[in-house]
């Protein structure tokens, strides 16, 4: 096989931009507080559009499902039996920072200056602070105007299988098996992936294109709980309440003033650390709900988190009998190395392709979770691989094109090695 065939052209670069262009225009946010999956109707106009995109590429088998996964087959090009292999990216973005009317900018063959924003003139993305944008002199690199997210996390995995697929269809002479694509509803809010449908999916092995920086390689997340605290308090008139009411506001005002200061939360962790976070607040005098991200790399250490906000909703709940103080915990997911260090195949192979890039694995525990932390545990071993995304949640949001060029070149390699014998 010639190393030709395994690497994009010039053109090829060209169409995985103007993919990632096209993509991060369109609206999909998810929505933690609605029920239906996809949580957001926009999230169906990014899911119609690249089913539509992969039969124009010749794709086989494309399904758009009741429940708003995108699914495709790119048909084996060799004749032994060999792992079917799955590459999947989620359409949503988050809803934390505006998402909406996305204006994404390139700045073409980067000087290394620092970039400004035309809707938010406090805004500097300076390689002084961010020292990997100061090694992607040259790149196209990608940013929002200011006022959004960019949402290359994660329509930069999208665009990056999306060139995959062109490029394996296109290229009949590389040998691989099947590949299976995917592209997964609400990554965002934790629940999308619970709706899969394996045997659809129908895959031995599966990788997610939701990472960061090139080569980083990740078999190892955080586990997840959420824990919801409701309060319910006493409601009276604030003219006659002297001796009646019950403010809730109060109440949860407490618990998080309980939260230990100095330690556990996001802002006060790093590396293997974990946290409780609390991230919304709700409510009003007569009734408040608090919602609490609960994160670590192992077990013991999320039910100790978790232990901890009962314990402080059982404490204030003394203080005022009248009220009623509930928690309830629920899991989101857990860390995929539990499974992925009893078979490290997967691991291994996109060391290998990686290497036969000519990139050297990093390797680091992700602070996060992604569809492959659940797909994983389902039974489906799925590492996480690199697409270039940085500042991700943010208005400083940026990608290299350059960058998700490797990533698809990566899983070109990805998909060979696993045709081998």
């Amino acid at each position: 096989m010639a190393t030709e065939a395994l690497l994009l052209d010039k053109d090829e670069i060209e169409q995985l931009r103007e993919r990632f262009l096209r993509y991060v225009q369109i609206d999909t946010v998810s929505d933690e507080h609605r029920t239906t999956v996809p949580s957001t109707s926009a999230q169906w106009d990014l899911q119609r559009l690249l089913a539509d995109e992969l039969r124009q590429l010749g794709a086989d088998a494309v399904t758009v499902t009741d429940n708003g996964f995108v699914m495709a087959t790119i048909p084996a090009t060799v004749t032994h039996t060999v792992p079917t292999v799955a590459f999947l990216a989620h359409v949503d973005t988050v809803h934390h920072f505006g998402g909406k009317q996305v204006v994404p900018r390139v700045h073409q063959n980067y000087d290394g200056a620092p970039i400004s924003f035309p809707n938010n003139g406090s805004l500097e993305l300076s390689p002084d602070v961010n020292s990997y944008l100061g090694t992607k002199l040259g790149h196209d690199v990608v940013t929002a105007s200011g006022d959004t997210i960019l949402g290359a996390d994660d329509k930069a995995g999208v665009a990056i299988i999306m060139a995959l697929a062109a490029h394996l269809l296109a290229n009949p002479s590389i040998p691989h098996g099947e590949i299976r694509l995917c592209f997964t509803p609400d990554e965002e809010i934790g629940i999308g992936i619970r709706h899969i449908d394996l045997a659809l999916l129908n895959a031995d092995v599966a990788y997610t294109l939701d990472g960061g920086a090139v080569g980083r390689l990740v078999y190892e997340t955080f586990s997840a709980d959420k824990a919801v605290v409701q309060v319910t308090g006493v409601s009276a008139h604030t003219g006659s309440a002297t001796g009646q009411m019950v403010n809730a506001l109060h109440l949860a005002a407490k618990i998080i003033e309980l939260l230990p200061k100095d330690q556990r939360t996001p802002a006060t962790t790093a590396e293997k650390e974990g946290f409780i976070h609390v991230y919304s607040l709700n409510g009003d005098a007569s009734s408040a709900t608090l919602q609490f991200f609960l994160r670590d790399f192992e077990l013991d250490g999320l039910q100790a988190h978790g232990a901890l906000v009962e314990r402080i909703c059982e404490t204030v709940q003394l203080t005022e009998p009248r009220a009623t103080i509930s928690c309830t915990i629920t899991p989101q997911y857990r860390n995929m190395r539990y499974w992925l260090e009893k078979d490290m195949r997967p691991v291994d192979k996109a060391m290998a392709a990686m290497r036969a890039a000519g990139i050297e694995p990093l390797f680091e525990p992700t602070r996060g979770g992604t569809d492959g932390s659940q797909l994983t545990e389902m039974g489906v071993p799925t590492p996480n691989l690199f697409t270039g995304m940085q500042n991700i949640h943010s208005p400083l949001e940026w990608v290299s094109v350059q960058d998700m060029a490797q990533a698809t070149t990566v899983c070109i390699y990805l998909a060979q090695e696993w045709s081998k014998p």
